[in-house]
């Protein structure tokens, strides 16, 4: 279905006419009686893009290109930084000289 509505129209009930839009409706927004653009849905797979698809394409981000490697999917051997809270003792120890 396919509705008109000017440009305050849609300004004033922009949730209202997108919750139509999303119901598979077309609106066509006029200025002055004059068609100037169209409001429509978005195709499936693109509705469904994941975030990382969409940064991909407008640029934000590369995508990579084959599996991640093992070494990658694991935390490393050993025992974690600052286990004993050296670290923590390290950190007040400068605050305390800095002030």
């Amino acid at each position: 279905m396919r509705t008109a509505a000017s440009i305050a129209d849609v300004k004033a009930r922009l949730s209202e006419f997108v919750r139509r839009v999303k119901a598979g409706n077309e609106v066509v927004i006029t200025e002055r009686g004059v068609p100037v653009a169209r409001l429509t849905g978005l195709e499936v797979a693109e509705r469904r893009a994941t975030r990382r698809d969409r940064l991909a394409r407008s640029g934000a981000v590369k995508a990579g290109k084959g599996r991640v490697r093992r070494a990658l999917q694991a935390p490393p051997a050993g025992e974690p930084a600052g286990v004993g809270g050296e670290v923590l003792a390290a950190l007040l120890a400068e605050r305390g000289e800095g002030s």
